[in-house]
């Protein structure tokens, strides 16, 4: 994509093959023929990038459209219409006679990610919905419904695995080094009154993607950047995620350096997590 500037200059170039303007000779910025090479140059920028706009979305329509593609089923999985039916021999909803506002209402999933088996050739799907901007997993019925929606749109063959579950939880144990002017020994800024690494450990999760890989060593730099905070010492981290056969979660193991949550999403366990705080 050529800059303003670029396309200016080829305009300059091109002038000085005609012999006919040779007398524009003039250096001022606001000489006329130049503030009219320099329209000439903004509108063929404009030209340019409306067609590079349009290059990229037709790209993405095209690669979105493309059927046997995790990212295809990402999409259509973010399309279900709870309560809506399908059209005859179609993916598409019967959205006839309904409101903007009823189909909006009718997409309760927010977040999905689509992964193949490692050990079977099936397709995982992770799926989650948000109450109150907190991530959760659908109702039974709700994910009733999705299932019958998946098998129904499928490629013949492709044999899918919906994980709709609880957040995997993460227990922290963290020894900060505080500066005692200002954090106090509870973790609590000494001027704002709020607990700054607790809010920028939430934060965290909540930049963190949907399914994205949870890097340890990158939390830690979230908490290097807070007023106050000297050393942040992470000294473990551990996770469990619902057991599908026993239904409840299963018991805690360590985090090296990284982990994708089984569920596609953490949250964090405050009542057994640790922070100390040491001056």
């Amino acid at each position: 994509m050529r800059t303003l500037d670029q396309i200016y200059n080829s305009i300059l170039e091109r002038k000085a093959t005609y012999p006919a303007l040779a007398g524009l000779t003039s250096a001022s910025k606001t000489a006329i023929w130049r503030t009219l090479f320099w329209c000439f140059a903004y509108l063929v920028w404009v030209h340019e990038q409306i067609f590079d706009t349009h290059k990229k979305e037709i790209g993405l329509m095209i690669e979105n459209e493309k059927s046997h593609t995790a990212r295809w089923y990402r999409m259509k999985s973010l399309a279900f219409q709870y309560g809506f039916s399908l059209q005859v021999d179609s993916d598409q909803f019967d959205n006839s006679n309904s409101t903007e506002l009823l189909i909006a209402n009718s997409k309760i999933v927010k977040y999905c990610a689509v992964t193949e088996a490692l050990d079977q050739s099936r397709l995982i799907i992770k799926i989650a919905t948000e109450n109150g901007g907190i991530l959760q997993p659908i109702s039974d019925e709700q994910k009733t419904s999705f299932e019958f929606y998946i098998s129904e749109i499928r490629d013949a063959g492709v044999q899918t695995n919906v994980i709709n579950y609880l957040p995997d939880r993460l227990q922290l144990f963290f020894k900060i080094k505080r500066d005692p002017n200002v954090i106090d020994a509870n973790g609590v800024s000494i001027i704002k009154g709020n607990e700054p690494v607790k809010e920028a450990l939430q934060q965290f999760m909540k930049e963190l993607p949907f399914n994205g890989e949870l890097v340890l060593n990158k939390m830690v730099d979230k908490l290097q950047l807070i007023e106050g905070i000297i050393n942040p010492h992470l000294v473990n981290v551990k996770t469990a995620w619902i057991d599908p056969d026993a239904g409840s979660y299963g018991g805690f193991e360590n985090i090296e350096i990284s982990k994708i949550p089984i569920s596609g999403y953490f949250s964090i366990d405050w009542n057994n997590s640790i922070i100390e705080y040491v001056v």
